[in-house]
């Protein structure tokens, strides 16, 4: 008969909110076993931007922004109108705070802060101006020693040979090199240290973004005392009484949790079942998400008696993607996240009209996308420019000057025009209906307007923008031939339903009743932002956050 083991806390999952859950419970002096069903740990966060949504947070004060009370809430009570979720909404705005500072404190995790970054909806009452987002500081790799081997390494299609380039001023170098002495010295010692790296260790040692987070938050788990444990799947969880005491393996190892156990495997965004069941056009949707975010977590607390929470205006969190063919053979998904607000560019369906504006979120333009197509159709939109804005912002996975581009046309991700006509033909857009809009954008950009869609009219979107382009930061003709498209679908970053939980990260029955000992965080449990999507950084804000608030909860368990 197999060994029963005991320990206080059994963490299911190593992604940010897994992770948060394990080192605030080892801090606070549990004994904490992390399972991860992959060999490698970090989850879809290690392939993140890595911001992270905090309002109120401790690095904005201490830089002298302050709020009006309740203004955060306010903006996410307008965002989500009727999927507000009042005591979720509560704690994670009391616990957010806490928890920045709880791992500024006492952990390896430190911060940098975004205090020009706004919230995504500048037209609603109390929008953030700046100050509500943090990212982990940059990371050397080297701290790890051999807990590098652990570390998920990042996507390769949003990385540059796998140099992670953190939004901000690092990323502003890379795009103004050809323009700026200061941002070439910049790239070339990034470059010329990554590059020695690589031959080094085979992989990036100074890690930003997403991966940073996980580099730190893994380096945090180590040195409280966690026990890390990959390779690990779990078959069922154990019951006492109505409350979860423990975990079954697939080989029959039990680990018995005194103080309960956390699930944190990732949602569902690669699991075909509960896609077909709850998304919409399932089919259409190319997931951001890790391999392993099968749904693990939703189904072992469903079983524990755990309900779903679909009360959501969307279940997953879009973002518009591309399909990009390797030399190898390999296919990876890009995200569209900066190049769409660039000043140059526009979207258009298959009948060549613009259907959205293209500077708000990304998730705004796939649902717009979704809106604008009928169910019947390929939801399908191709981004548009001209050879002034590919070298200058790049487009998609196509980098700007000075890196070639001539792979991405050879493999037909990028499409190539001498006119418009050529451009649409090549793409299947209707060739009048491209030639009419840009006609049309062309002489409302020159003025520095989009009457349309009011690109370029928030803070958010003069953000995306760039500095340089005069009168509108959005807003230029696409004039200048050759005339370049890239396909563009819906993704999803991750998956909004989850386990039904409270202000605790505490899972709840269809009654709404406490399963005792059984914690939700990160994509396993629900949206507290009712399936919007009010700034960036709303994933991993609210993984951090409920994992810190699962982990010190059960810590404050007084239970033998």
């Amino acid at each position: 008969m197999l060994e029963r083991e005991e320990t206080d806390l059994v963490v299911i999952g190593s992604g940010a909110g897994g992770l948060a859950a394990a080192v605030s419970a080892a801090v606070s002096g549990l004994r904490v076993i992390v399972l991860e069903a992959t060999e490698v740990m970090g989850g879809t966060s290690a392939w993140s931007g890595g911001w992270i949504f905090v309002p109120g947070n401790p690095l904005a004060r201490r830089a002298g922004i302050t709020e009006r009370d309740g203004a955060p809430r306010r903006y996410l009570q307008a965002v989500a109108g009727n999927y507000f979720k009042p005591e979720k909404v509560d704690a994670f705005l009391a616990a957010a705070p806490e928890m920045v500072e709880f791992f500024e404190s006492r952990t390896a995790l430190c911060f940098e802060a975004g205090l020009k970054i706004p919230d995504t909806y500048g037209h609603l009452p109390d929008a953030g101006q700046g100050g509500r987002s943090v990212i982990a500081a940059p990371f050397d790799a080297r701290a790890l020693g051999a807990d590098l081997a652990l570390l998920r390494k990042p996507m390769p299609e949003t990385t540059f040979k796998g140099m992670t380039i953190q939004s901000g001023p690092d990323l502003r170098a890379f795009m103004t090199m050809l323009r700026s002495p200061r941002a070439f010295v910049h790239v070339t010692k990034r470059v010329l240290r990554h590059m020695r790296d690589l031959t080094l260790h085979g992989r990036g040692m100074d890690l930003r973004n997403g991966a940073a987070l996980m580099g730190r938050l893994l380096l945090s788990a180590r040195q409280a005392g966690v026990d890390l444990r990959t390779g690990q799947q779990v078959q069922a969880l154990e019951h006492d009484q109505g409350r979860v005491n423990g975990v079954i393996l697939a080989d029959g190892r039990r680990i018995a949790a005194r103080r309960g156990v956390v699930l944190a495997t990732g949602g569902f965004g690669q699991d075909p079942q509960l896609r077909a069941d709850l998304m919409t056009r399932p089919q259409e949707n190319l997931a951001l998400a890790v391999p392993s975010a099968q749904g693990a977590g939703l189904r072992l607390g469903q079983a524990a008696g755990g309900a779903l929470d679909l009360d959501l205006a969307n279940v997953t969190a879009y973002c518009p993607v591309s399909q990009v063919l390797w030399p190898d053979g390999r296919r990876g998904v890009f995200p569209h996240i900066i190049d769409r607000g660039k000043p140059g560019v526009i979207g258009v369906l298959a009948d060549g009209r613009r259907f959205c504006n293209e500077g708000l979120g990304y998730h705004d333009y796939v649902t717009a996308l979704l809106g604008a197509v009928a169910e019947d159709k390929p939801a399908v939109s191709w981004l548009v420019c001209d050879h002034r804005f590919l070298r200058r912002f790049g487009l998609g996975i196509v980098r700007p000057a000075p890196v070639p581009f001539g792979y991405w046309l050879k493999s037909g991700y990028l499409q190539r025009g001498k006119t418009l006509e050529e451009l649409a033909q090549a793409c299947g857009i209707d060739r009048a209906g491209l030639a009419a809009t840009v006609e049309t954008y062309n002489t409302q950009a020159w003025r520095g307007e989009d009457p349309l869609f009011g690109r370029g009219t928030t803070p958010y979107m003069r953000l995306q923008g760039d500095p340089e382009q005069s009168p509108n930061p959005n807003l230029a003709p696409i004039e200048r031939g050759p005339f370049y498209a890239v396909k563009v679908v819906p993704g999803s970053f991750g998956t909004f339903a989850g386990l039904r939980t409270d202000g605790h990260a505490r899972v709840l029955d269809a009654e709404g009743v406490v399963i005792g000992g059984l914690y939700a965080a990160g994509g396993d449990n629900a949206s507290v932002f009712g399936g919007f999507y009010p700034a960036g950084g709303i994933n991993l804000g609210p993984a951090l956050t409920f994992g810190f608030i699962a982990g010190r909860h059960a810590a404050q368990e007084e239970r033998a």
